[in-house]
């Protein structure tokens, strides 16, 4: 393929965003990017194949509907005004740094003078707790693996150990999904698309981390129902603005799927919801919350019974926009609202990281907050919609089928917040 568009016996060529480093390819007279690639440095990476030959060159951008590329029509100067974004993430995450202090001790025993190479202290509490899980073994020379075979590291993320999409009547590899979005796309009933095939997940083997399915060519489509609940841990910085309290800690996240709907695909008709078993799913990682007293939502007219769909709206787009301000992606990150938390009282809207022990993006969401909350409402008004729609308020990942949502609610709630973040 790469010799054939090199020659011009190839005109042109659609891909994933392998394009940016996995594939060898420049000189193309165009581009056309299908939405944002969500990092302005993936940005410019697909850009540039265009016009490496020292020719002119053209760049086209269409947008999803998303409330990133929503904020980036109106808004080019985020993308022409900003150097590429700087990598976000936590080195003291134990989800993390556990793995790849044995690995280290696998290669060499780790000494106290090493360290300081991995975080000193923080080092040293997740060496301990290795060596009480039996992982490690300390010696007075330092702490050395303990088995013959080598460690592993899961280098794309931490959510456990995929899962494989396996056809039944062939026993055929499909594919894999990671473990955290199994329970979503590939539970039982799903609807799987693979390669422009479809097939429907016949059972879902969590032991034995395999989804069995069937080809198959449905007119409808599926959608995951799920209820996610948030406890507080612990809170590492709060601060408070009048009426608007700023938080930024450890969260308890419970989730569990529920159901799941099937859809026509022509008109999006719900044809029906069918229950299923699956077990609730537990993450401990790091959160940004803001909670907004009610009194105050009172003053700007947003009743107690108005807060769920203002709030709910505010939290999807605010999702939506943090890969503006963190090197991340929107399926990172997740959200609850609610208009009276048990542990807050109040009016409250979490965004947490979705790796275990947290990744930075909450945390530079934090640090960001009233730009990323300005952004966030500059989206929801720029939309031309006037209800909602997928390019301002509504998430393709809600589990809540996007409801409640208000719009215009979500826009007087920023609005309330950040006078109050602004002026403080």
């Amino acid at each position: 393929m790469e010799a054939a568009l090199t020659s011009g016996d190839l005109l042109g060529v659609a891909t994933t965003n392998a394009l940016e480093l996995g594939v060898d390819i420049s000189g193309l007279d165009a581009v056309v990017l299908a939405g944002y690639p969500g990092t302005l440095a993936s940005l410019w990476q697909q850009a540039g194949r265009a016009g490496r030959s020292g020719a002119s060159a053209l760049v086209v951008f269409i947008a999803r509907d998303d409330p990133l590329d929503t904020y980036l029509v109106h808004h080019p100067e985020a993308v022409f005004g900003r150097p590429v974004e700087r990598t976000v993430f936590d080195p003291s995450n134990p989800y993390v740094l556990g793995p790849q202090l044995c690995c280290a001790a696998a290669e060499l025993p780790i000494t106290t003078a090493d360290l300081d190479l991995f975080g000193g202290d923080t080092a040293l509490a997740v060496l301990d707790d290795l060596v009480a899980r039996g992982v490690l073994r300390k010696r007075p020379a330092g702490w050395y693996w303990t088995s013959r075979e080598r460690p592993t590291a899961d280098i794309r993320g931490a959510g456990g150990e995929p899962i494989a999409i396996v056809e039944a009547a062939t026993g055929s590899l499909l594919g894999t999904v990671d473990a955290g979005a199994a329970h979503t796309s590939v539970h039982a009933g799903a609807l799987y698309l693979h390669q422009g095939r479809s097939f429907v997940v016949e059972s879902l083997d969590l032991v034995g981390h395999a989804a069995l399915v069937r080809a198959d060519n449905p007119d409808w489509t599926t959608s995951a129902r799920d209820i996610t609940d948030i406890e507080i841990v612990s809170t590492t910085s709060a601060a408070a603005f009048g009426p608007v309290n700023v938080h930024f800690g450890s969260v308890q996240v419970t989730n569990q799927v529920v159901s799941y709907q099937r859809r026509r695909i022509a008109t999006g008709e719900i044809i029906d919801e069918t229950e299923l078993d699956l077990p609730a799913r537990e993450l401990r990682t790091k959160a940004v919350w803001y909670t907004i007293e009610q009194d105050a939502l009172d003053r700007v007219g947003l009743q107690i019974t108005d807060v769920p769909g203002a709030a709910h709206a505010a939290e999807h787009a605010a999702i939506g926009l943090l890969p503006l301000f963190a090197t991340c992606d929107r399926w990172d990150i997740g959200g609850v609202s609610t208009a009276l938390h048990a542990d807050t009282g109040r009016p409250t809207i979490f965004v947490y990281d979705g790796h275990a022990g947290g990744a930075g993006f909450a945390e530079r969401g934090h640090a960001v907050l009233t730009g990323w909350l300005a952004a966030t409402r500059g989206a929801i008004d720029a939309c031309e919609c006037r209800t909602g729609c997928p390019s301002c308020v509504q998430s393709p990942k809600c589990g809540n089928g996007n409801e409640p949502l208000d719009k215009r609610g979500a826009v007087v709630l920023l609005d309330l917040v950040l006078g109050h973040l602004q002026t403080s």
